[in-house]
């Protein structure tokens, strides 16, 4: 027997996948003592050793048994080798080393997958994030730069609002463009009571009043409202506060706090 069949026969053995005839070839020469045959099988289970702990999930559970039982008796007695003979099973059908090199290294690769996609989603997640903060800074800036065009636009006219019975200490200014929309900014407003919000006003004349959004104040009393242009924009000389259902009402129902004329 030539030393390359000697070190085919050991990796065989060292994964129990030898079949009847060719185990019995192998433990001749381990049991006539051949060193050679000796050095490839511990070379050989010092490898598969470490293989079936990296893959102990995917490794055959019959290989690692025998294996790992293999090298604790020899660990504990090299003079034993009719105990790790005996000790080993014949296995029922041939098996390459590649099998279980392979058997690893798909689960590596199963792995090494597993965490791609991993990664792949919290990267996406996080491009998917990014660009939704970054719509919501381009509205806030279009909204900036609308506020500042109204600010430097001559026809912007400014109306006082004044506190009323429910709140007499409070004040507000409207900055109000025909065309353009304005910002309401209050201030000594009492917190809204849970299931209200305080809404703005603007009416026409003697028309009737038109719904200009809602708004919260905070523990200060201190709040604001950017109006987007209205309809009846041209004519609008009066704005006003009251408080009402969360979510607002189209036509006015709570108590006046805040009232303002051009």
């Amino acid at each position: 027997m030539n030393r390359d069949e000697i070190i085919e026969l050991a990796a065989g053995y060292a994964l129990g996948a030898l079949e009847v005839e060719d185990r019995a070839r192998f433990e001749a020469l381990l049991a006539a003592g051949d060193a050679e045959a000796r050095a490839a099988l511990r070379d050989f289970e010092s490898t598969v050793a470490g293989l079936a702990a990296e893959t102990a999930e995917v490794a055959p559970p019959a290989v690692k048994a025998a294996l790992m039982a293999r090298i604790d008796a020899e660990g504990r007695s090299r003079g034993t080798l009719t105990q790790v003979l005996s000790s080993a099973r014949p296995a029922p059908a041939r098996r390459s080393l590649w099998t279980v090199v392979t058997v690893g290294a798909m689960a590596a690769g199963i792995a090494a997958i597993a965490v791609g996609l991993t990664v792949s989603t919290v990267y996406d997640r996080r491009i998917s994030q990014l660009a939704q903060e970054q719509a919501l800074l381009k509205q806030e800036l279009a909204r900036q730069e609308a506020l500042v065009t109204i600010l430097q636009d001559p026809a912007t006219r400014i109306i006082a609002l004044s506190g009323l019975p429910p709140a007499p200490e409070a004040r507000g200014r409207m900055l109000w463009h025909a065309t353009g929309g304005g910002l309401l900014v209050a201030q000594g407003l009492p917190p809204a009571p849970e299931g209200k919000v305080y809404e703005l006003w603007a009416i026409a004349g003697k028309g009737a009043p038109v719904p200009a959004g809602v708004f919260a104040v905070d523990a200060k009393g201190a709040g604001s409202l950017r109006v987007p242009p209205l309809q009846a924009g041209e004519g609008l000389d009066t704005f006003a506060v009251t408080l009402e259902p969360a979510g607002g009402v189209p036509a006015p129902t709570g108590s006046m706090y805040l009232v303002g004329k051009l």
